[in-house]
């Protein structure tokens, strides 16, 4: 068995996220981003709340060692109000408010880091390293 599969079940690995500002070009500075656990049935478990710093990322990892485990999860970033902050012109309400993405860890042994690149009227994203 390879060492990631030995691993799977083991929480040795992170979660990381960071955000960058396509419209200026620059690190997204002071956004929200809330983890969810998503459970069957639709149940939702709060497991993290941070915000970005000046280099658009979070100070620690969301998850880490043992807290993170198998399974399906979201984060959701609260842009509107960092674009609002901003004095960026946007319709009322904003055509992009909080984004959220879903995603699921299946190794607990490795690192997942999920970035967006955001503007106010599209974002993406991609499993990073």
């Amino acid at each position: 068995m390879s060492a990631g599969h030995m691993n799977a079940g083991r929480g040795e690995g992170r979660l990381t996220t960071h955000v960058l500002d396509t419209m200026a070009g620059r690190p997204g500075a002071g956004i929200t981003v809330v983890l969810d656990r998503l459970g069957d049935g639709g149940a939702r478990t709060r497991v993290a709340e941070a915000r970005t710093n000046a280099d658009g990322r979070c100070d620690a990892p969301l998850l880490a060692g043992t807290d993170l485990t198998v399974g399906r999860y979201e984060l959701t970033f609260a842009v509107g109000a960092y674009f609002q902050a901003r004095g960026v012109a946007l319709t009322d309400p904003p055509f992009l408010d909080e984004v959220p993405i879903r995603f699921a860890i299946s190794d607990a042994g490795q690192h997942y880091h999920v970035p967006l690149l955001i503007s106010p009227y599209a974002y993406s994203t991609y499993r990073g390293s």
